[in-house]
């Protein structure tokens, strides 16, 4: 993904949740069905996007991605919260609905 078209993604209306993560990371395997699940009771109030931290070097750079998973939530290009590691379905609907 560009760096541009990220950009045009986290400036959105709605919230974002981004899913830095990686191939080789077992984590970021369980974080998948957690999304899905997310995604399913949240629908058009939140976009979840995932972003390959060995794939995009550029963006995960410019967030400072550590460790992976890294999950973030923007809103009109701010970063409103970020965590390391797994976090469960019912945790992200609370981060989010903060800002919907």
């Amino acid at each position: 993904m560009s760096n541009q078209k990220f950009t045009e993604i986290i400036n959105s209306e709605t919230p974002v949740l981004v899913d830095f993560s990686a191939e080789w990371c077992g984590p970021c395997k369980m974080m998948k069905p957690i999304l899905s699940d997310l995604k399913s009771q949240m629908g058009d109030d939140v976009r979840i996007i995932k972003i390959d931290v060995d794939q995009n070097p550029q963006i995960s750079s410019a967030y400072a991605i550590q460790g992976v998973p890294t999950l973030m939530v923007f809103k009109k290009g701010q970063m409103l919260w970020r965590q390391s590691g797994v976090v469960s379905a019912p945790d992200l609907m609370r981060v989010i609905q903060k800002f919907v």
